[in-house]
């Protein structure tokens, strides 16, 4: 098939798929009721309601009459449309006789276009358009006007125009080299082979592309050696360049994959011109499809979305034929169960509006919608059963266990093996807001932490919940430093004393600790809230680190957190740990923390290590009026084998 004439059918079935969308005839009635409410200046409630009337008195469906209306308004043919926009524009002219309300002035008459500006200077006006055609591209493109000494010899290059992206290894942007000769700012490209293909493009007019050659940088800060393929196209009477550093193609690549990895993602291109669909590695993941097998069909995709959620992806579509970036989350069913995707989308046009290409991210976001749903049930739970203090504690046990599950063994994490126990105060209501966290960050590295939220029941396990996802996701999109984590979560908890100000309850406070451990180097970075610095244990000697500064979590506004370092060697254990563990009735602190640091002695005593599991195990004893959450963590040997 000719390439342009299936071009043409690809627009054709987009735009059916999206008038399909229009011919809803909710979206039908919203739009019509908006576009009539824009031209008569009056509310959308209004216009609503004068085209049911308008249905009514001419005996019609409201929804033909809201095409038709729109039809007419818009410039589109349509059933009807000649008496129809004698209605409507009975329903938009101002009654001559009216008399205009205070402060109501009848429309002024279009102010006359300016007169254009002087034209720029014959000679450089084409260097001006290729300036503001660079302005709109995203890549790195400059464009070189060669010199010439007498001979008619090309001795230098002046930079001419360049586009917003261009910064160069000295951080010079594009602007700044305007106007300066390439020979004083890049001496090492002269006589190379990116100066040769000048010289052989400005000879015969033919583009060239050069690379990928290696660029050694005259700046100190900048790396020894980078590879560069440079694309050269005659442009006027000069040479427009595109400059690829593959450093930094790499560097991308990797941090697109790990973005997609770490937040779920995938993206997606769709070239109407060619027909082409690409899928990138993480759009694969989600859709569970074996990469070898090349993209789901478009109609196979649209067919996987649950039946309950197809009128959302015609608003979508509807939308899309509006011109408007697509967001919407929806439903899909995938080899057997059922997954929450949000999908942005949006368009690249051709200068005559025309759709020539769709690209959109998609994200699998079933975790998070699963817990909001089950959060959603579980407050449900608790305002029907209010006045309860059963069924408040059910529900507060109920939202420790969705929100902090506890593993049934150790897990393994980079270079780091680590359990987790939790142990209930022996009174059964007082349900508390102790809390871990254990998982790898982006940069290979493992964060670690243990809180504890001040008071019991409801509040306080809703205030780890809190804390807890806080922390996760800013460790994913922010930051995984300790010291900046206990920052963020403490404004987080200091800003909701307004919202506990109106319940009529006390502020609520926190203590905890946060680790960063460095597989590669054995390091360990951490700072702590409040909260009992943690328990290092190596050769049988058990000591607690040396604690930095650190306030209450929600105390003060502008608490700032210090840092502590320490190094973790194969065979030691490190124990993290809520007040409970230590702190008991009728003793000291000393007395409370004398037992574990027994335990400790032993465990790491002993010539071969004993698993972690036997560690929590001897750690049983249950305070009567607080809750206990300990994790324990030890260095994974190169090839872990047995349980460590």
């Amino acid at each position: 098939m000719d390439p342009l004439e299936d071009y043409r059918n690809r627009l054709a079935d987009l735009d059916a798929r999206i008038e399909e969308a229009r011919s809803d005839p909710e979206v039908l009635l919203g739009r019509a009721s908006g576009l009539l409410a824009g031209r008569a200046g009056c509310r959308v409630g209004e216009a609503h309601a004068y085209l049911l009337r308008l249905a009514d008195e001419q005996g019609r469906q409201v929804h033909t009459l809201a095409a038709d209306v729109l039809a007419a308004m818009e410039g589109r043919s349509g059933g009807g449309t000649s008496s129809l926009a004698t209605a409507v524009d009975e329903a938009l002219r101002p009654d001559p006789g009216r008399v205009h309300r205070q402060g109501e002035r009848p429309p002024e008459p279009p102010t006359p276009e300016p007169p254009p500006a002087d034209p720029a200077p014959a000679g450089d006006a084409w260097v001006q358009a290729v300036q503001r055609v660079l302005d709109t591209l995203p890549d790195r493109h400059i464009l070189l006007l060669p010199r010439y000494d007498d001979t008619g010899r090309v001795t230098d290059y002046t930079f001419a125009a360049a586009s917003p992206a261009v910064v160069d290894l000295s951080g010079r942007s594009g602007a700044q080299l305007l106007g300066r000769a390439m020979s004083e700012v890049y001496p090492t490209i002269m006589d190379g082979p990116i100066w040769e293909a000048w010289a052989l493009t400005i000879d015969d007019g033919l583009p060239r592309e050069v690379g990928p050659v290696p660029y050694v940088s005259p700046v100190e800060r900048a790396p020894a050696e980078i590879l560069l393929t440079v694309k050269v196209r005659p442009v006027g009477t000069g040479l427009l360049n595109t400059w690829i550093r593959h450093d930094e193609e790499t560097r991308l690549a990797e941090r697109i994959a790990q973005t997609e990895r770490l937040g779920n993602l995938g993206w997606g291109e769709w070239d109407l011109v060619t027909g082409q669909i690409l899928w990138s590695d993480g759009l694969y993941r989600i859709y569970e499809r074996d990469p070898g097998q090349g993209p789901l069909p478009r109609e196979e995709t649209e067919a996987l979305t649950v039946a309950d959620d197809l009128p959302v992806r015609q608003q979508a579509a509807e939308a899309f034929g509006r011109g408007q970036a697509v967001d919407v989350t929806y439903r899909i069913r995938v080899s057997g169960h059922v997954k929450h995707i949000r999908a942005v989308v949006d368009t690249v046009r051709d200068s005559g509006g025309r759709p020539v290409k769709v690209y959109g991210i998609v994200q699998d976001v079933t975790a998070g919608e699963t817990s909001r749903l089950r959060l959603t049930e579980v407050e449900r739970q608790l305002s029907e059963h209010r006045q309860s203090l059963a069924a408040e504690h059910k529900v507060a046990v109920r939202l420790q266990q969705i929100v902090l599950p506890m593993p049934v063994g150790p897990i393994d994490l980079p270079g780091l093996r680590v359990a987790v126990r939790y142990l209930p105060a022996e009174q059964a209501s007082r349900v508390g807001g102790d809390w871990y966290h254990a998982a790898p960050v982006g940069d290979g590295g493992v964060l670690l932490a243990v809180g504890d939220v001040a008071g019991h029941g409801i509040e306080a396990a809703a205030a780890m919940a809190q804390l807890r996802h806080a922390l996760a996701a800013l460790s994913v999109t922010t930051t995984d430093d300790p010291a900046e984590l206990l920052t963020a979560l403490n404004r987080l908890l200091f800003a909701g004393r307004h919202a506990d100000a109106e319940r009529s309850t006390l502020p609520v406070t926190a203590t905890a600790v946060v680790a960063r451990y460095e597989p590669a180097t054995g390091r360990l970075v951490w700072a702590r809230a409040g909260h009992p610095a943690p328990l290092l244990s190596r050769a049988g000697v058990t000591t607690e680190l040396e604690p930095p500064e650190g306030p209450l979590l929600g105390a003060f506004p502008t608490a700032e957190y210090e840092l502590a370092g320490a190094h973790l060697r194969p065979g030691d254990v490190l124990l993290l740990y809520t007040d409970g563990l230590v702190e008991h009735r009728h003793q000291s602190l000393d007395a409370g923390l004398a037992p574990v640091l027994t335990v400790l002695d032993h465990i790491t005593a002993e010539p071969t290590s004993q698993p972690l599991a036997d560690l929590l195990g001897r750690l049983r004893y249950t305070n009567p009026d607080d809750d206990t959450c300990i994790l324990a963590a030890r260095p994974l040997p190169a090839r872990a084998g047995h349980d460590a």
